[in-house]
């Protein structure tokens, strides 16, 4: 059972950071507003760069882009903690019933993974160039929580056994 508790803590401790996060950027909108309009608009890269034409300039994208990252944060904790609840109700079934259960968590790891490697490292760090920024790199924050929630889901999706 330790295990299974264990599974389940991990998905809720991601599920109220992914969470907490969306909250947070809702709540002090304007800090990484500024954050996704200096990515966005490459205005802090190496001034030599020859990939500035990917710069977008335009406001209402930028809040368009934000807001996808805030749904995509708010999801990603949603899909978690309701994942958790049913992995929870679970805890005490057979394997395959405990095992079937994971799907929601899945789905709720892969969310907030897709959006701190995809959108962060690729979209952000790649596209946009964010890398070259003194200022404003999420990358290493962005390291963080694919490497927490890739940990989880790894573990999660070990195959568990019947309880003895």
């Amino acid at each position: 059972m330790v295990v299974r508790y264990a599974k389940v803590l991990l998905v809720v401790m991601i599920g109220i950071f992914s969470l907490l996060v969306g909250l947070d950027n809702i709540i002090d909108y304007g800090t990484n507003y500024a954050f996704v309009q200096h990515v966005m608009s490459m205005d802090t890269i190496f001034p030599t760069s020859t990939l500035t034409w990917r710069a977008i300039t335009n406001p209402t994208l930028y809040h368009l882009g934000y807001a996808l990252i805030i749904a995509a944060e708010l999801l990603a904790g949603i899909l978690c903690l309701l994942g958790a609840r049913k992995l929870w109700h679970a805890r005490a079934a057979s394997a395959p019933a405990f095992n079937a259960a994971k799907d929601v968590a899945i789905a709720g790891l892969v969310t907030g993974f897709a959006l701190w490697f995809f959108g962060f490292m690729t979209v952000g760090g790649e596209w946009f160039q964010m890398w070259q920024s003194q200022t404003w790199n999420g990358q290493q924050a962005a390291l963080r929580f694919i490497t927490c929630i890739g940990l989880v889901l790894l573990f999660l999706n070990q195959k568990d056994d019947e309880l003895a």
